[in-house]
């Protein structure tokens, strides 16, 4: 009975050290095995590992592809307009070692607050030499790919590699909006100037137009009226000269009546004249007597 009772507190401490000795490794992770703070040991692949008890002890990383968001961010472009910039990065701990060395107990809050130093650097370097024009455009991928390549080299130091960077938000400072609007506001009332100095210049152009082409036709118009007023004139002699040739008497007879109705006609219109007249000598006529 006595011996019993010592049995099983020594098979207890045996069990519990046996299993402090195992530690599973899950596949969304990396374990380094540290004996004083050295590494003794690092698995990578899920499973069952293990370590000596006590004297050993594990420090577990994640092995999944993680996410760090940048702190807004403010970039002065090669054209002087400042800009504020929200990034983000997406990374993976591929060295464990080095990463354990590069810092230390700190872990991934530490090393993702380099990795933020890294990220905030290269981009103030990469959006420092272009345009702001060319951050606001759609097509940025280029500016984006830049920054990603230059926190590459630098994060290898850190056993990181980073897989992407993107800009999230790339807007004008709250003081730099009025300053801004207005300048648009300036240049889209300009634009509008031109646009209706050019319409304004094409309407004379067409009125011109117009008018030039109006006096064409109405010279083209009285050209032709008055030849045939001419063609109708001459006609018309043609005829008087015709009538006059073959009976000269009649011809007479016929201008005195017209020039006696142009002189007398005409409504409320009266003549006084002396009977004896030139006006009226067809009338008196010995040929006027004997038509009668």
């Amino acid at each position: 009975m006595g011996r019993s009772a010592y049995l099983i507190p020594i098979l207890v401490a045996v069990v519990a050290a046996a299993l402090s000795s195992i530690f599973i490794v899950d596949e969304r992770q990396k374990v380094l095995v540290l004996q004083f703070g050295q590494i003794v040991k690092v698995q990578e692949e899920p499973g069952l590992g293990f370590k000596i008890p006590l004297i050993q002890e594990l420090v577990r990383y994640d092995d999944r592809i993680l996410s760090r968001d940048m702190t807004s961010l403010e970039v002065t472009p090669s054209d002087d307009r400042r800009l504020v910039v929200d990034a983000f990065a997406r990374y993976r701990i591929v060295d464990v070692e080095k990463f354990r060395q590069a810092v230390g107990a700190g872990g991934q809050e530490l090393a993702a607050n380099r990795l933020d130093s890294i990220l905030r650097a290269n981009t103030r370097e990469v959006l420092g030499s272009v345009t702001s024009n060319e951050i606001l455009s759609a097509d940025r991928a280029t500016l984006m790919l830049r920054i990603r390549n230059a926190a590459i080299d630098e994060a290898q130091d850190l056993g990181i590699q980073v897989i992407d960077v993107r800009l999230k938000r790339t807007d004008l400072p709250p003081s730099n909006l009025n300053a801004t609007y207005e300048r648009m506001k300036a240049e889209r009332e300009r634009e509008a100037a031109d646009e209706i100095a050019r319409g304004n210049e094409a309407a004379l152009r067409v009125r011109a137009l117009a008018d030039r082409t109006a006096v064409e036709l109405v010279s083209d118009a009285r050209r032709q009226s008055e030849i045939v007023r001419g063609e109708a004139d001459a006609k018309r002699n043609a005829i008087y000269a015709d009538a006059f040739g073959r009976d000269p008497e009649f011809f007479e007879f016929y201008r005195s009546m017209t020039a006696y109705a142009r002189a007398i006609g005409g409504g409320n219109s009266s003549i006084v004249v002396s009977p004896d007249s030139e006006f009226f000598d067809y009338l008196l006529s010995d040929q006027a007597k004997a038509s009668q």
